[in-house]
C-alpha cells in the first residue's frame, strides 16, 4: 500500500495505517463511500430524503457542522480534527480556516471524508491509531478538536487515568494561546432522564446508573469535567450548553446567555432509535431554568478550554432553502454586546441585504411612534448584519407570566396594545415578522428586535395580528390555554379569513425550508418512535393480556363466563406455558383459550389425572382453528384465524368423583392479522389442490 494518496486535492497519509480498520458500521459505509463518490454535495439533501436511513442522515446532514461552524476562524487558523470520521465537520472547517489536519482510526471512513472534501486544498488526512500518529502532530495548532471523541478517551490511553493522559498530550498540540474544544453528551443530561437511551451503549438510564469499565466510552457531567480540566492545569474552561445536543445542534447557551423560558421545545429530536417519554422536557426545563440548574442538565456540552472566545449565544435556522440560511450570535466584544446575523450560503447575500432595507422601510413607516425599530448595519462585504443588543423582556415572556398566573385580562390588555402599537404605523409596510418574540419590552419602549419577513406594501392588520398569535400558540403548548376565540373575535376574523391566514402561514413555511424537508419533518421521516410511560404501560399491558390463558368448565349446560377463569401459570420468554387445572366430577368438556389474538399454537400435551390423552382424536380435542400436519408424536399445531381461539377437550368419560386434575403442555406464538390472512389463503389454494 502506498503511504501517501490524494484525493482531489485532499491529501491521504497511511504511513501509520495498521492496514486494518478496527472500527466499522458495516455496509452502510459502502453506501455512503458510493454518495462521497459519485454525488456533489448539494444533492446530500434530496439523498438523505430518499434513503430515510439514520446513518445518511447522520453523516451527510450539513445540520451536523453548527457544532464548529461559530468558532472564530480565518485564514491564518491551524486545526487539528481528532477523529474526523466520516468528515461531517471536516469540510466546515476547511471553508474557515487555513489548514485542516484530520485524524482518523478508518481508512474507509477516512476515505468518505476525502471524496465529499476533495475541493478542499486544505486538508490533510491521516489514518491510523492516534497513539501511533500523535508523535508526528505539529505543535503549533490554533483548535484541537474532540467533537464526540474525548468520551472514547481509555480506548485511545492506556492507563489508569486516561481522560487526564488524554487531554494533556492533546494540549501538547495547541500554541500557547491555542485552544482545546470537547463537545461531549452529558452523563445527567435531562434526555435520559426522560427516556432516551444512552448514546453510545443504546441502554436506558446506563449513564445515569453508572458505567462499566469494559464499556470502553464513558461521558461526564459538568462537575466531572471541570475535575479532569483542574487535574491537568487547565484554568480557562468556558462550558457552552448545545440544544437539542450537539450533533444537531440548532442553539448555543453559555453561563452568559442561558435559555429563557419557553426557548427548550425541540425535545423529541431521536432519530437513531426508539425512546420513552416518561414526562414532559419541556415543561421540567422551565423548572430547571426557574432553579438555575441548567448547565447541570443540558443534554450536552461544548467546552473551550483557553481565552475567552467572546461569543454567548447563538441560533442556527439553516434547515431552510439555500438563500434563506442564516446564523444568529450574540457576540461579546471587549464588553459591547452586539447581535450578528450571517449568511451560511453564497446564496444569501441579498436576504442580508434585505434586512437593511427592511429596517429603512420600517423606520420610516413606524417613525414619531410608540414603536423602535432596532438599526441594522451591513458588515463583513455583505455577508452579515449587526444588531445593538436591547435589554429587557420580550413580549412573549411578559405574555406568559400572564397566563402563568391566569391572568387572562392581562394577557388580552398586552395583545390590544401589541395591535394599538403595530397599527400606529398605518402598516403601510407588512412586516410579517411581527411577532410577540421579537419585540423587547423595557417599560414603555417596545423595540422590534427581528424583521427578515418584511413586503414594502399595505398590511392587513387583521393578518399581522393573526400570525403573531398563531406563532405564539404553536411554540408552546402550555399557552393553548389563552382565551383564543375571544381574541380572533375581537379581531373580527372570520372563520374564512381564519382558514386563509392559516394557508398562506402553510405555504409561507414552505417557501422558506425551499423543496427540502426541515429538520422537524426529517424527524418524522427517519426518526424512532416515542413512546410515553401510558403507551408503554398500555402496550405492556396489552401484551400481557393476549398471552393470558382462561379456562371455561362446561358441567352440562355449555360454556359461560360464571365458570371462567385466567390461570396463574403463565407463559415463558419462550411462549411456552404449563397450566394445571383443578375441576370437580360434574365436568364433562374443559376449554383453554390459549391467548386472546391471532395465534400459532402447539399442544405438546395433555395429561389427565396422571395419564396422557389422545388428542389426536377429533373427539377428545376439538380447537376452532386450523389443525396443521402433527409436528410431534403426541403433539398437535393449530393455526387460529379470529382473535378468540379454543381448544376444547373432552373429559366426561375419564372424569372420577373426586381429586380431578388436567395438565396442558402447550407453546403459543401471536402473530400478526395480515400474516393469519395470507397463511389462510395459502391453506385454502393447498386444499383445493
Amino acid at each position: 500500500m502506498e503511504l501517501r494518496d490524494t484525493i482531489g486535492k485532499v491529501e491521504i497519509d497511511y504511513s501509520r495505517y495498521s492496514g486494518e480498520d478496527l472500527y466499522c458500521d458495516g455496509e452502510i459505509e459502502d453506501t455512503m463511500l458510493d454518495i462521497a463518490q459519485n454525488y456533489a454535495k448539494v444533492e446530500y439533501p434530496r439523498i438523505i430524503e430518499e434513503q430515510a436511513s439514520w446513518p445518511v442522515f447522520y453523516h451527510f446532514s450539513t445540520i451536523r457542522e453548527n457544532i464548529v461552524d461559530w468558532l472564530p476562524m480565518d485564514k491564518d487558523t491551524k486545526v487539528l480534527e481528532i477523529g474526523s470520521g466520516c468528515g461531517a465537520i471536516t469540510g466546515a472547517l476547511a471553508r474557515k480556516a487555513g489548514k485542516v489536519t484530520c485524524v482518523d482510526l478508518s481508512k474507509k471512513r477516512s476515505l468518505i471524508n476525502a471524496y465529499r472534501n476533495q475541493d478542499c486544498d486544505n486538508v490533510t488526512i491521516k489514518v491510523g491509531n492516534f497513539r501511533d500518529i500523535e508523535p508526528d502532530l505539529d505543535t503549533d495548532y490554533d483548535y484541537c478538536l474532540l467533537i464526540g471523541v474525548f468520551e472514547y478517551g481509555q480506548s485511545y490511553m492506556d492507563s489508569k487515568t486516561p481522560y487526564e493522559d488524554f487531554l494533556k498530550i492533546i494540549r501538547k498540540h495547541a500554541k500557547a494561546d491555542g485552544r482545546v474544544v470537547i463537545a461531549i453528551e452529558n452523563r445527567y443530561g435531562l434526555k435520559y432522564w426522560a427516556g432516551c437511551k444512552e448514546d453510545h451503549l443504546g441502554q436506558y438510564f446506563k449513564g445515569l446508573e453508572g458505567y462499566q469499565p469494559n464499556d470502553g466510552v464513558k461521558t461526564f457531567s459538568k462537575n466531572g469535567l471541570e475535575k479532569i480540566f483542574a487535574s491537568c492545569g487547565e484554568k480557562k474552561a468556558q462550558f457552552f450548553y448545545p440544544y437539542p445536543d450537539y450533533k444537531f445542534m440548532t442553539m448555543l447557551y453559555s453561563d452568559s446567555r442561558l435559555p429563557q423560558r419557553g426557548e427548550l421545545c425541540l425535545n423529541d429530536r431521536n432519530f437513531d432509535r426508539d425512546r420513552l417519554k416518561l414526562f414532559d422536557e419541556k415543561a421540567v426545563f422551565e423548572g430547571i431554568i426557574e432553579d438555575g440548574s441548567f448547565d447541570h442538565y443540558s443534554n450536552s456540552f461544548l467546552v473551550v478550554l483557553g481565552d475567552d472566545i467572546g461569543v454567548e449565544y447563538v441560533r442556527y435556522s439553516n434547515d431552510r432553502a439555500d438563500e434563506y440560511k442564516i446564523c444568529t450570535e450574540l457576540l461579546n466584544i471587549n464588553g459591547d454586546r452586539l447581535i450578528k446575523k450571517r449568511m451560511l450560503s453564497e446564496r444569501g447575500a441579498a436576504h442580508m441585504q434585505a434586512m437593511r432595507e427592511h429596517f429603512d422601510s420600517l423606520s420610516d413607516a413606524y417613525k414619531d411612534t410608540s414603536l423602535t425599530i432596532c438599526p441594522a448595519k451591513i458588515v463583513d462585504e455583505g455577508k452579515s448584519v449587526i444588531f445593538p443588543f436591547i435589554k429587557g423582556k420580550t413580549l412573549a415572556q411578559i405574555m406568559d407570566e400572564c397566563l402563568a398566573k391566569d391572568d387572562q385580562e392581562g394577557f388580552e390588555a398586552l395583545f390590544d396594545e401589541y395591535v394599538e402599537r403595530i397599527g400606529q404605523g398605518s402598516l403601510s409596510v407588512a412586516d410579517y415578522d411581527l411577532i410577540f418574540s421579537n419585540i423587547i419590552v423595557d417599560g414603555d419602549s417596545w423595540t422590534v428586535i427581528d424583521y427578515e419577513w418584511v413586503e414594502n406594501k399595505n398590511a392587513d392588520i387583521k393578518e399581522i395580528a393573526f400570525r403573531a398569535l398563531y406563532c405564539y400558540i404553536l411554540e408552546d403548548d402550555n399557552r393553548k390555554i389563552l382565551n383564543y376565540d375571544s381574541i380572533i373575535k375581537k379581531l373580527g376574523i372570520t372563520v374564512d379569513e381564519e382558514q386563509g391566514y392559516r394557508e398562506r402561514e402553510a405555504l409561507f413555511q414552505k417557501q422558506v425550508t425551499g423543496r427540502y424537508k426541515s429538520l422537524g419533518e426529517l424527524r418524522d421521516l427517519l426518526g424512532g418512535r416515542i413512546l410515553s410511560l401510558e403507551e408503554s404501560m398500555a402496550e405492556k399491558n396489552a401484551k400481557e393480556n393476549r398471552y393470558r390463558i382462561r379456562v371455561y368448565l362446561d358441567h352440562g349446560a355449555g360454556f359461560n363466563e360464571e365458570d371462567a377463569f385466567y390461570v396463574n401459570d403463565t407463559y415463558d420468554t419462550e411462549g411456552e406455558a404449563h397450566v394445571t387445572i383443578q375441576f370437580p366430577a360434574n365436568t364433562k368438556r374443559v376449554r383453554v383459550d390459549p391467548c386472546e389474538s391471532y395465534a400459532m399454537t402447539f399442544i405438546e400435551s395433555v395429561a389427565f389425572n396422571g395419564r396422557l390423552l389422545d388428542i389426536k382424536d377429533n373427539k377428545r380435542l376439538y380447537i376452532n382453528g386450523k389443525k396443521l400436519k402433527d409436528s410431534a408424536l403426541n403433539g398437535v399445531t393449530a393455526v387460529f384465524f379470529n382473535e378468540d381461539p379454543n381448544i376444547v377437550i373432552e373429559v366426561s368419560d375419564v372424569v372420577r368423583s373426586t381429586g380431578n386434575t388436567m395438565e396442558v403442555a402447550l407453546k403459543t406464538s401471536i402473530i400478526q392479522k395480515e400474516m393469519v390472512e395470507n397463511l389462510s389463503g395459502n391453506l385454502k389454494r393447498m386444499i383445493r389442490l
